[in-house]
């Protein structure tokens, strides 16, 4: 278990000999992870006291114009404040453990860090204080995937499996059954086609498609579910069920509550950046449901992409 450091432990604690000393904390959580056996919960992600701050530049007077941002550009020296950067606490101390072969549901208001969270696990955000030790890569879904617009869907089939590190001739041996599970040609050859030219729904579909094309330690996805049919729906939850039987760990956000019951046995929700509630899913979503007055899941079915 390493902090953004490679799976192997001897090269991982080299680089954090060279870098810094460890903490007794990380120090600690080392040593116990060493001693786990095969009849213990493997962890695959640890958040210990996560802040996140995103730092908005442009909050102080004449903050539109071009001079007020070449002052902020030069004036290293002074404040923040004086600068007028506005700070936003995104996420607020958030500690968890994820073990192999769960699948997480991430809920929470609009605002409330859990995107957010998600790329800070996948390495894309910092953190301003606390940890996060990974064990394995994590892949965000959508981004690991780089598509391109403008190239077609089969372009794009073979692009985003190479970014996730497939061969060539990986990707033209899974090549159809990615298409097929899309459901992107069940109306028209759409795999033909520019990406651009998709519906949100297809692009997500499709997204989704490519990034379970491949067994991942870590696989975070973010509302990619709300996309499509039901029937898309329930290939998704499959897989997803396969990729946790591979020892994997799956992160799922979504406003569809529905999802995350069929989906995830363990949820988390977060608040206006804390973390409010850590506990098996169905316990979490009736506390959930209470406090947004949701009980009916009206969500489920609002969002149908084509």
């Amino acid at each position: 278990m390493a902090e953004q450091t490679p799976k192997n432990p001897e090269i991982r604690d080299e680089i954090l000999d060279e870098v810094r000393e460890e903490t007794p904390d990380e120090r600690m959580m080392r040593e116990r992870l060493e001693r786990l056996d095969g009849d213990e919960k493997i962890p695959t992600v640890v958040c210990d006291g996560v802040d996140i701050v995103y730092r908005v530049n442009g909050t102080g007077a004449g903050r539109g114009s071009a001079t007020a941002a070449l002052n902020r550009m030069f004036r290293r020296q002074q404040t923040e404040k004086a600068a007028g950067v506005r700070k936003v606490h995104a996420v607020k101390k958030v500690s968890f453990v994820a073990y192999k072969g769960e699948a997480i549901g991430l809920i929470g208001t609009n605002g409330s860090g859990k995107s957010t969270l998600l790329k800070a696990v996948a390495g894309l955000l910092p953190v301003e204080n606390g940890h996060i030790y990974t064990n394995g890569q994590p892949s965000l879904l959508g981004v690991n995937a780089a598509l391109m617009n403008d190239l077609t869907g089969e372009r794009n089939v073979y692009l985003g499996g190479l970014a996730m590190g497939m061969s060539r001739e990986q990707v033209k041996e899974r090549y159809q059954d990615i298409v097929d599970f899309s459901g992107i040609n069940e109306k028209g050859d759409f795999i033909t086609l520019p990406m651009r030219t998709y519906s949100s729904g297809m692009a997500a579909r499709l997204r989704f498609s490519i990034a379970a094309a491949k067994d991942h330690d870590v696989l975070l996805i973010d509302e990619a579910l709300a996309t499509g049919d039901r029937r898309f729906q329930m290939r998704s939850e499959e897989r997803i069920r396969e990729l946790r039987a591979t020892a994997g760990t799956v992160f799922l956000v979504s406003h569809n509550n529905k999802s995350i019951r069929d989906t995830c046995e363990r949820t988390i929700w977060l608040e206006r950046g804390e973390l409010r509630l850590d506990g098996p899913t169905e316990d979490v979503m009736k506390e959930y449901e209470a406090f947004t007055g949701d009980k009916s899941d009206k969500k489920a079915g609002a969002r149908k992409a084509a």
